[in-house]
């Protein structure tokens, strides 16, 4: 049986052990054959250095602990399902993303252009599909984003800002 917290832990960064695993391999095959193997072992080690690179970032971007809420992104939307508040926003309607401190906690402040601000506290089950939500701005840059929410400040900090905040939509319904 392994530990919860060793398992947290491992689960956090399974993209760079995968990759470390990869690149080991493919390591393996360009010092111990010829021809073939040799390149794509080579490969093996560029798809793996890929992987440490993206998976330390999404490692850094989760977090290991349990905080209230459950976080959906279903369709070009997030969800988040609080204890006491929530909300639904749809990416393309999202104007500003802050991180700023709530009752002690760190949350994500997604604000909406008309439309009611979001509070998603970072450590809610499913932030992790944020990474990948926040990665569909434009003109967002995932490291700024990274540094950002490891910083251990209580106050607030702009993440994103949408550059066409004055756009009008015209839905039809």
């Amino acid at each position: 049986m392994i530990r919860p917290e060793a398992k947290r832990t491992l689960w956090r960064w399974r993209e760079v052990l995968f990759g470390i695993s990869i690149s080991a391999l493919g390591y393996l095959w360009v010092v111990s054959y010829f021809g073939l193997l040799r390149w794509l072992g080579i490969v093996l080690i560029i798809v793996g250095g890929a992987l440490l690179f993206i998976g330390f970032q999404r490692g850094r971007f989760r977090s290991d602990q349990d905080g209230p809420g459950v976080l959906k992104v279903v369709e070009g939307q997030i969800a988040y399902f609080g204890p006491s508040e929530g909300g639904i926003a749809a990416i393309s309607d999202i104007s500003h993303i802050s991180l700023v401190t709530r009752n002690r906690e760190r949350c994500w402040q997604l604000e909406q252009k008309e439309l009611a601000t979001i509070y998603i506290p970072v450590t809610a089950k499913g932030t992790d599909d944020l990474f990948d939500a926040f990665a569909t701005l434009p003109g967002l840059k995932i490291e700024t984003m990274v540094q950002k929410l490891t910083q251990d400040t209580s106050r607030s900090i702009l993440v994103w800002e949408r550059s066409d905040i004055s756009r009008s939509k015209n839905y039809l319904h």
